[in-house]
């Protein structure tokens, strides 16, 4: 019988969807391909059809997971009267909204944060260096043109506000999912993120949001 193309996508899916579950139950080092075939209820063959290996597989999840919206904020901070700390503030704190609500993003970073990175899995981290090196980009640039137009505190330079603010939500998201979720991720997410920015913003340039409470 000949396969589909969705027959032979939704083969894929069912194999990302189990190597996600295994994953996330045993961490990738203690899982093999035979696990999760058998929870996806293929062979083994049918997972090398679509994936080279398991570090191939786990690049697969590790694309599911992507960062904040980069291409809308770019376009957003390139308008000349843009409020660009408002604008990567409330990009940011919308990325936590996601997290704090979507399950399997929570699961796939987990498993990130508990992943090896050593041997075939180097792979992964150089990947996830280079998004995060696009990332930083942005927000330096973005952070470049508020510094420009007057918005930023002269004592912050673009580079170490980007760095404080990665820093920030790595080390947020970290402990909110590899201890216990012991806080409300939204609320205490979004006032740190005010708190910063805030930090930021210079004394002249009240946010928007800051104006309507005055």
């Amino acid at each position: 019988m000949r396969r589909t193309k969705a027959d032979a996508e939704a083969t894929r899916q069912k194999i990302l969807s189990a190597a996600e579950q295994v994953f996330y139950e045993k961490g990738v080092s203690n899982t093999t391909l035979d696990e999760i075939a058998k929870i996806a209820g293929v062979t083994r063959g049918a997972i090398y059809w679509h994936f080279a290996n398991k570090t191939d597989l786990f690049l697969a999840l590790h694309d599911a997971v992507p960062l904040p919206q980069e291409d809308m904020v770019a376009r957003e901070i390139e308008a000349e009267a843009a409020d660009t700390l408002a604008i990567l503030e409330s990009a940011m704190g919308d990325w936590i909204d996601i997290l704090a609500t979507d399950e399997q993003r929570q699961r796939i970073l987990t498993i990130m944060l508990r992943t090896n990175y050593d041997g075939d899995m180097s792979e992964v981290l150089t990947r996830q260096k280079e998004l995060d090196e696009r990332h930083n980009v942005l927000l330096e640039l973005a952070f470049s043109r508020a510094l420009a137009k007057g918005q930023m505190d002269a004592s912050w330079s673009p580079a170490s506000a980007t760095r404080a603010l990665h820093w920030m939500m790595l080390g947020l998201c970290t402990e909110w999912l590899l201890f216990g979720r012991r806080f409300d991720l939204t609320a205490e997410g979004r006032e740190g993120l005010s708190r910063f920015f805030a930090s930021v913003r210079a004394p002249t340039a009240a946010s928007p949001a800051a104006q309507e409470r005055t």
